[in-house]
């Protein structure tokens, strides 16, 4: 029996929220695009993240501060970042990177970079919204961060100096502010600032989901399969899927979330790629009157309302794909909501766990491979997949097309590091 062979014009490796972007506006643009994912569509992180277009989030999470924090929340397995001590030894060289990140002149050119490619995340976000008919998805409600104490809210002035660079608008508030953009919180929560810009979705899946409806309408073929190895270099890559099948295609878009590393390694791209772990329960419909989103900073996790209920979800565990789950996470996040929101009723909830694309920097990688200039990485968001998603279409497309970028893509190089 003859294996399988389909030629094509790009071939996309992964289904989450990046890879349907990037297929939707390559077949706008007119190219023959086939779409390979090994499980279902929107399945992993684009299922149970926060759900929000969070385009005031430049700064990365590797900073000076981070270099105070880190020791006592790694001290806590339930604290904001967590790392389960059996895997110490694997993520040591990814610590070490991180911990480089977190140098004043690295930071401050990680958010120069973060803060481009969100601007520019926030206009090709609404472009890709009309385009695709997704209004009835997307919320404009905004987000509140909460604090503490004046104490807690001075330390975060720094940052809204950096998002006011980049003409990002918000609003500092206090307690009887709060009370009016959000009432039944606790009174321990002083001061707060309000993000008008701050979008979120009904459910990210959903809008995954419907992303990839428009793409299929546009002639995007969805494929179900392992993709086994690249083959880079000349007039057309090969992808090699389990079973036998080949896919040829003039251009690879390698979009496969953590799962990327092995591939792009392969493609001479061996780069500091981990699965970083989130948690979350989600609460029944009406279990808070949410009013939008609400960021605990000072606790690592959000609150976010949805179609079908109240998120409660965030928290950073490092760790392999194999190691074991760890419910507690999400089960520590809840009892704190349940404290900072008098009256959240916290029966019937669902809980979650999924991987995060995590690199040291916060950076993506957007970028050419550097053994075959037409295969395009495209993957390690981290906490931004959904925020970047149509951003990194709009410069996967670029690429494909040879059009200039619209912004400096050298520092999301695969090879920066």
């Amino acid at each position: 029996m003859t294996a399988e062979h389909v030629e094509t014009d790009v071939v996309i490796v992964g289904g989450g929220i990046i890879g349907l972007s990037a297929a939707f506006r390559l077949a706008e643009a007119g190219r023959k695009v086939v779409l390979v994912e090994r499980g279902e569509l929107a399945n992993e992180a684009s299922r149970g993240n926060a759900g929000a277009f969070a385009f005031s989030d430049i700064l990365p999470l590797a900073s000076p501060g981070i270099l105070f924090k880190a020791p006592k929340w790694l001290l806590d397995p339930l604290g904001p970042l967590a790392i389960p001590p059996r895997e110490a030894l694997y993520l040591l060289p990814w610590l070490l990177r991180f911990f480089r990140a977190s140098l004043p002149d690295r930071v401050e050119a990680s958010a120069a970079a973060q803060g481009a490619l969100n601007t520019l995340a926030a206009r090709e976000c609404d472009s890709l919204v009309a385009s695709a008919g997704l209004g009835a998805f997307v919320r404009a409600d905004g987000s509140l961060q909460l604090y503490e104490s004046d104490g807690e809210f001075r330390a975060s002035l720094e940052g809204w100096a950096w998002r006011e660079r980049y003409g990002i608008a918000f609003e500092h508030l206090d307690q009887r502010g709060l009370a009016e953009l959000q009432p039944g919180l606790s009174p321990q929560f002083i001061r707060a600032t309000f993000v008008p810009g701050w979008k979120t979705v009904t459910d990210p899946r959903d809008y995954a989901l419907a992303v990839a409806r428009a793409a299929e309408t546009l002639g995007v073929e969805v494929r179900r399969g392992e993709v086994t190895a690249i083959i880079g270099g000349g007039d057309l890559q090969q992808v090699r899927l389990t079973g036998g099948a080949t896919l040829s295609a003039r251009h690879v878009v390698l979009a496969a979330g953590p799962w990327s590393r092995g591939l792009a390694a392969s493609l001479g791209a061996d780069v500091p790629l981990i699965a970083e772990r989130g948690y979350n329960t989600t609460l029944l419909a009406g279990a808070f009157d949410l009013k939008r989103q609400l960021i605990f900073g000072g606790h690592g996790f959000v609150v976010t309302p949805l179609a079908q209920g109240v998120r409660v979800g965030g928290a950073s565990e490092l760790a392999r794909f194999s190691a074991p789950v760890n419910f507690r996470r999400s089960q520590h996040m809840l009892a704190k909501a349940a404290r900072f929101m008098p009256g959240l009723r916290t029966e019937g909830g669902v809980e979650w766990m999924g991987s995060r694309p995590s690199m040291p920097d916060s950076l993506p990688v957007i970028g050419r491979s550097p053994r075959a200039r037409n295969v395009i990485l495209a993957f390690g968001h981290g906490h931004l997949g959904l925020t970047q998603s149509a951003a990194t279409a709009r410069l996967v497309t670029d690429l494909v097309l040879e059009r200039q970028p619209p912004i400096d893509l050298s520092p999301f190089r695969p090879d920066r590091f």
